[in-house]
């Protein structure tokens, strides 16, 4: 299946499986440099020898870890050596941090070259292998340096999740319950009628569960890259962030020893005890999200960092205007909306619900 994003630098995406075999045609024969996590070398390496002999790999650490300055000027620097030009190619191979990395290589080298994702996880598929978003990780907070730079291709071969560890899986499923309760019932309807399916792999349901997911972010940073709009029900792109504000507080407060996934899963769960509060969201939607959640084997509950440490990380949220801390929230299932400096009270309230 292919879908077509349409934004500012029209890209398709591929999913299927066995679709990376299509990687060699799409670089048609420039330098290209595979950044890559550490852990996947063999399969980089194996990428690489499709590639061509001059094919330049770049292992970076697993994880959040890849996503530092210093890894980027490393990253850089090898490039500098290999004397890469305008006309070479970058691709990212792994994870969202890979490719989050391997984007802003891209975006920044030479004032940008050509960038081809190749995402090689549930999380990365769905979320940070499209839509254009890159970025590094700064001690102050999470993808606080980064730019809106397309890629020319994404390449999500599902093959490539066959080894994933469950835990993994349930990572990435996040984002696509997440896709369910901000916009497309269908992806509810799918986890709810069978989560064993939504969590295997080699299932039909989780295949369509990753297609309706990316369908869903294709459409919406089609119309709105770079979080133009966001005032109201006029949300656009900062509807992604559903549960991201909390989720990265606490992704720093663990220093990102926690998956990605887990932690904007506890802060889904937050926000709508949020809206319950607000008068936005009525007990049964705040049970749906416990138990599609938790059926995808995801935690709902954290109590390891202190309101008071968790809401000055909030307050460096990239959604914050100044002083002000912006929520996006639902106004009913498939509702998003931003509210503006909700009352500080409900905001502890919610936690203590959660914690």
């Amino acid at each position: 299946m292919t879908i077509h994003v349409s934004a500012e630098r029209p890209y398709d995406v591929t999913v299927s499986r066995g679709c990376l075999a299509q990687l060699t045609g799409l670089v048609r024969g420039r330098r290209t440099a595979v950044v890559h996590a550490a852990s996947l070398t063999a399969l980089a390496t194996s990428v690489a020898a499709s590639l061509g002999e001059d094919t330049v790999l770049l292992d970076v650490p697993d994880g959040e870890r890849a996503k530092t300055p210093e890894t980027l000027a490393d990253c850089w620097n090898r490039l500098a050596a290999a004397g890469f030009t305008r006309s070479d190619v970058v691709v990212g191979l792994g994870g969202g941090s890979t490719t989050d990395l391997a984007g802003f290589v891209a975006a920044s080298w030479l004032r940008g070259v050509r960038y081809i994702s190749v995402p090689t996880t549930v999380l990365a598929m769905v979320d940070a292998a499209v839509g254009g978003k890159t970025g590094i990780n700064l001690s102050a907070g999470k993808n606080l340096v980064g730019a809106f730079y397309e890629p020319s291709a994404v390449l999500c071969d599902l093959e490539l999740l066959a080894s994933l560890p469950r835990e993994e899986v349930s990572s990435g499923l996040a984002e696509v319950v997440k896709a369910g309760f901000i916009a497309d019932a269908r992806i509810t309807d799918i986890v709810s009628a069978d989560p064993a399916a939504a969590t295997d792999v080699t299932s039909e349901a989780h295949a369509e569960l990753i297609r309706l997911s990316i369908q869903m972010k294709a459409d919406v940073v089609s119309v709105d890259l770079r979080e133009r709009t966001g005032e109201g029900e006029d949300i656009g792109r900062e509807s992604l962030n559903y549960g991201h504000t909390l989720g990265h507080a606490i992704e720093k407060y663990e220093h990102f020893g926690l998956r990605h996934g887990e932690a904007v899963s506890v802060g889904m769960v937050y926000v709508a005890e949020v809206a319950l509060r607000l008068g936005l969201l009525d007990e049964a939607a705040v049970a749906l999200h416990r138990e599609q959640l938790t059926a995808v084997g995801l935690p709902t509950t954290y109590s390891r960092a202190s309101w008071a440490d968790l809401r000055a990380t909030m307050s460096l949220d990239k959604k914050a205007r100044g002083a002000t801390l912006r929520l996006v929230l639902l106004d009913g299932l498939r509702h998003p909306v931003i509210v503006e400096g909700p009352d500080e009270d409900v905001l502890a309230d919610a936690y203590a619900a959660i914690a």
